[in-house]
């Protein structure tokens, strides 16, 4: 649904106009821009206008002492294509203190959307927590500030996919540079319509965020009992087995 929105408003300019009427198809003003015509206040830009564009790295694979299960979440694109949620908390390993500071690691904040750049281009998540990647990302912390929040880059990304892919090079595999993502060309709304579209989506994201906890807890807690139950280690009551019988 939220992605079917972000079309509607933004790719065919349909958002609400002050009516309450879709703006193109009920004669909204368009203008020419480099990028084509475009609602009259919007503007041509790039990616980097809509946040910091972040790399990240790998502390040496050699220290085991710069990997533990529980420490600084640390993710891999591999971690992300086991990952079928749109949030993510953690990868398979995370990194110690001594890891990060002992590497060019960086920490990206709570809402940052992480962008696979490379192996394959293309995973795409939101930042359930503070965390940290490897190189295989240019991930991007939305600059709120202009009004742009997670859900909007987070849909850009979905919906311009093909136009990112276009821009990788690379002989062995294809890959988006820091700058070549930076650079992507993108149409910049004005303030007052992407706040409109995160007071309208941001509820909707709540709710999948939640159904994808509890999602998670029912798995861990089935991953857990059903070999106990497997094994005969718990018994389920005689009475319980007819009832549900």
């Amino acid at each position: 649904m939220a992605q079917a929105i972000f079309k509607h408003w933004f790719v065919d300019f349909e958002f609400p106009n002050e009516e309450g009427k879709s703006y193109k198809s009920s004669g909204g003003e368009m203008v020419e821009s480099e990028l084509g015509r475009i609602p009259k206040g919007w503007k041509a830009g790039v990616v980097s206008d809509f946040g910091n564009v972040v790399g990240g790295a790998t502390p040496s694979k050699k220290r085991k002492d710069y990997y533990t299960k529980i420490g600084i979440s640390w993710l891999t694109p591999k971690d992300l294509s086991l990952n079928k949620n749109i949030f993510v908390s953690r990868g398979a390993a995370d990194i110690t203190f001594k890891g990060f500071e002992n590497s060019s690691v960086k920490k990206l904040p709570k809402g940052t959307i992480l962008f696979s750049s490379r192996a394959p281009i293309g995973y795409i998540a939101i930042a359930k927590n503070e965390l940290t990647t490897n190189q295989g990302f240019k991930s991007i912390i939305p600059d709120v500030k202009k009004g742009f929040g997670s859900e909007f880059v987070y849909c850009w990304l979905k919906e311009n996919l093909k136009l990112i892919k276009s821009k990788a090079s690379g002989s062995t595999f294809k890959e988006i540079s820091g700058s070549g993502m930076k650079n992507i060309d993108a149409i910049l709304p004005n303030k007052n319509i992407l706040n409109s579209f995160q007071n309208m989506i941001h509820s909707c994201f709540n709710v999948i965020c939640k159904n994808e906890r509890e999602n998670a807890v029912l798995k861990n807690l089935r991953d857990t009992l059903l070999p106990k139950l497997m094994s005969g280690e718990i018994r389920v009551p005689m009475e319980v087995a007819e009832q549900k019988n």
